[in-house]
């Protein structure tokens, strides 16, 4: 067998001259490399010189197991001698009903219909064509519009770029969508000083009363990233803003959509973040971990009542949206997978030992003058770093690589969500790694 003998640079040029990178300009590479990856192990990953990286951001935020997991690996294995893919218009399989299955038993209750497509802006998209068309069905055509929160984000597809509220985003692409509406986030660090965390959350909710009382005839549904606002800088609240919203939703007869694609699966504390809520949404929104990180897959959970709407003779009642690889089987088998580590290892009991832990050692990290505005919620850490440095973030990050540790700070925020499978002693590494960063930068 030849050896191979691939270097980084050698793969940087070539990715260079051939793949458009997301969420990049180009032309920084010339200054800041791509970082090449050879391989992954657990909670690391490997370039093709031999140097390490612990990923402490899980790869975009879906690596929950690790790299080259042995069990999702042998899972992936056996389906493949099965069955690799089989379209879901007029057929279906094995693996896309268990997984069905599984997630009603799991979900917040009444939700029992499972939609299934790519990823996360995939999901954003089909939920709200079906509010829309559900209100369609229903005899009530003119709720088209959609709410979302301040500095929200789902997706950067047009439908769900019209929810995002991200300004670089609304300026490329504003002549194509229309933008919705947005009202005051709950996000805990606008609070006012001496207002707790609770009393902010409940005037945000107060505000979308007003807007509810005022439009509610023209809005289909209110979108909502619970607990966390990823793309805000890992802005998080108090779960009494989704039991308020619930409530003014249900009063206003306007749907809730959870979106869960960051914060699902475990990484807020609970399998899915409305649970600390106490709240059933209308539509639930998997992405990003459901798989353990192997493969795109995202699902749509809804209701028996939104389903009936669609439930009828004529094909225009129908809900009108598929994609090519619907359920594949080989993604639908990875999440069965992942699934079966959760149950069969505690991982929510585990995750909140580990979160204990790593709020211990991170003392001397929260006490630096520069970190600001230090927060936790499951496996969610993030903090401001006070720096006079207009590209902390890239010198954060290549700081981050010479240390081992892959950081992706958004702006001046520095955030930590790694794999649920990371030891003491790496999460010792990833807080005393970062401190030195810090410390270095201010």
């Amino acid at each position: 067998m030849k050896k191979n003998t691939l270097t980084n640079a050698d793969l940087i040029s070539r990715s260079l001259s051939a793949v458009w990178h997301p969420c990049s300009q180009m032309k920084h590479y010339e200054a800041f490399p791509l970082v090449p990856i050879s391989r992954g192990q657990g909670a690391w990953l490997y370039d093709f010189d031999g140097k390490k990286y612990l990923d402490a951001v899980s790869s975009w935020w879906v690596n929950l197991f690790g790299h080259s997991n042995p069990r999702i690996n042998a899972a992936l294995r056996e389906q493949l001698e099965k069955l690799e893919h089989v379209m879901l218009a007029g057929f279906t399989h094995e693996p896309v009903v268990e997984l069905s299955e599984r997630l009603r038993e799991l979900a917040p209750p009444g939700l029992g219909h499972c939609f299934y497509g790519s990823d996360g802006a995939s999901a954003t998209e089909i939920a709200l064509k079906m509010s829309a068309h559900y209100w369609r069905n229903t005899g009530q055509p003119d709720k088209t519009q959609f709410i979302s929160l301040q500095n929200s984000y789902h997706g950067e597809t047009l439908g769900a770029l019209s929810v995002t509220d991200v300004a670089l985003f609304r300026d490329a692409y504003g002549a194509l969508i229309r933008q919705q509406a947005t009202v005051m986030s709950p996000d805990s660090r606008n609070a006012a000083a001496g207002e707790s965390y609770e009393a902010y959350a409940l005037r945000c909710a107060a505000a979308l009363d007003v807007h509810l009382q005022q439009h509610h005839a023209q809005l289909a549904a209110f979108i909502i990233e619970p607990l966390v606002q990823g793309a805000a800088g890992m802005a998080m609240y108090h779960p009494t803003y989704l039991e308020r919203a619930r409530q003014l939703c249900d009063k206003y007869g306007v749907h809730l959509i959870a979106d869960e694609i960051a914060v699902g699966m475990g990484r807020t504390g609970t399998m899915f973040a409305c649970e600390q809520g106490g709240i059933t949404p209308d539509f639930l929104l998997i992405s990003k971990g459901i798989t353990g990180g192997y493969l795109p897959l995202s699902i749509v959970m809804t209701t028996d009542k939104i389903f009936q709407a669609f439930y009828a003779d004529e094909a225009a009642l129908g809900f009108l949206h598929s994609h090519s690889y619907t359920g594949n089987p080989l993604a639908c088998r990875a999440a069965l997978a992942t699934l079966d580590i959760f149950e069969q290892d505690d991982v929510l009991a585990i995750n909140r030992h580990k979160a204990g832990y790593l709020n211990g050692i991170s003392q001397p990290l929260r006490e630096l003058p520069a970190v600001q505005n230090w927060r936790n919620t499951g496996m969610i850490w993030a903090f401001e770093v006070k720096s006079s440095h207009t590209d902390f973030a890239q010198r954060c990050f290549q700081l981050g690589l010479q240390h081992e540790l892959l950081l992706r700070p958004m702006g001046h925020t520095v955030y930590f969500m790694p794999p649920y499978i990371i030891n003491e002693e790496e999460m010792q590494l990833l807080v005393t790694g970062t401190q030195t960063i810090i410390e270095k930068l201010t």
